[in-house]
């Protein structure tokens, strides 16, 4: 072999590394870049859903999940496939609907037999079984120092949230488990995704299957609502629906283990909608808190990119 052709055979090779380093990078960032889009949505979805008032818990449930899934069924029509949905992701399509709706359920009603600051951190243990869930589910295996920056974040939400004494009560182990469903089908997610399965399919399925199981409670215990009650409720609708469709995004990009931890950016987002609308100004504990969430989502996302770095330059 010549001389100029193994040098044009390293160079070829150099150029496919590089590009392969380049394509996972930017995948993990753009997963970032929709959970922290997500975490905005739902923010705003928690926002308008206090601004509604006290609600039955299926009722708000059910709105929840009305807007979007309207409004992915509009996308849906208008889009080549339409409401085509693969056979291979049925079943993984089908897990997150049943986990996701039943983690809705409990995380709604245990905000309304629990202190805000208990449910909001109990719900907020989803990125970390989402983790947890990844290694038995999608076979990931998230290293020591991974583990370590989940478990920084989530003591950083501990700050904030500041949780009392009495979270052996059934209310708080619903509310657990709350988190436990939504983790875990952020996790089917990211496997119906990988699989090739739409976002857009994903929320609608999602949404139908949760308006289904609520709409008989609904009829039941009914409980009418003033103009701006509905108003709200739409409102909260449409930041579930920008909250699926971005998490749905998100885990198509990046596996559960490289971008969960920046869901806690819902809880700084909820803070800063609590000094605006509620004039809840955060004590010294919620601001070391955020400190910690932020650095870790720093200190996480630079080990990332080094990790991927290194393991192609090999």
């Amino acid at each position: 072999m010549k001389e100029n052709e193994k040098v044009n055979i390293t160079v070829k090779e150099v150029h496919r590394g590089s590009d392969k380093m380049t394509g996972k990078n930017s995948g993990n960032l753009r997963g970032i870049l929709h959970i922290v889009l997500a975490a905005f949505s739902f923010s705003l979805m928690t926002l308008f859903l206090k601004l509604a008032g006290e609600l039955p818990t299926m009722e708000k449930a059910f709105f929840r999940n009305f807007v979007a899934l309207f409004l992915a069924l509009l996308l849906l029509a208008r889009s080549e496939e339409k409401f085509k949905i693969k056979k291979e992701t049925f079943p993984s399509v089908l897990l997150r609907c049943m986990f996701g709706t039943a983690g809705l359920i409990a995380n709604f009603w245990a905000i309304d037999r629990l202190g805000l600051a208990d449910s909001n951190m109990l719900n907020k243990m989803s990125p970390f079984f989402a983790i947890i869930m990844s290694v038995f589910i999608l076979k990931e295996k998230p290293d020591v120092f991974e583990w370590l920056m989940v478990v920084m974040a989530f003591v950083g939400v501990i700050f904030i949230v500041k949780p009392g004494m009495g979270l052996a009560s059934i209310p708080a182990l619903v509310g657990l488990f709350g988190g436990f469903g939504a983790g875990t089908a952020y996790t089917f997610l990211r496997k119906a995704t990988s699989a090739g399965e739409r976002g857009t399919i994903v929320v609608m399925c999602f949404s139908l299957f949760s308006c289904l199981v609520t709409l008989p409670f609904l009829i039941i215990n009914f409980e009418p609502m003033t103009t701006k009650q509905l108003i709200f409720m739409l409102l909260a609708g449409v930041g579930a629906m920008g909250g699926q469709v971005n998490i749905t995004a998100a885990y198509s990009f990046a596996p559960a283990k490289e971008i969960s931890v920046y869901d806690y950016a819902q809880v700084i987002f909820a803070a800063i909608w609590g000094i605006w609308i509620f004039d809840e100004i955060p004590d010294i504990l919620s601001v070391l808190g955020y400190v910690i969430i932020i650095s870790a989502g720093v200190i996480r996302w630079r080990y990332t990119l080094h990790k991927s770095s290194g393991e192609d330059s090999k």
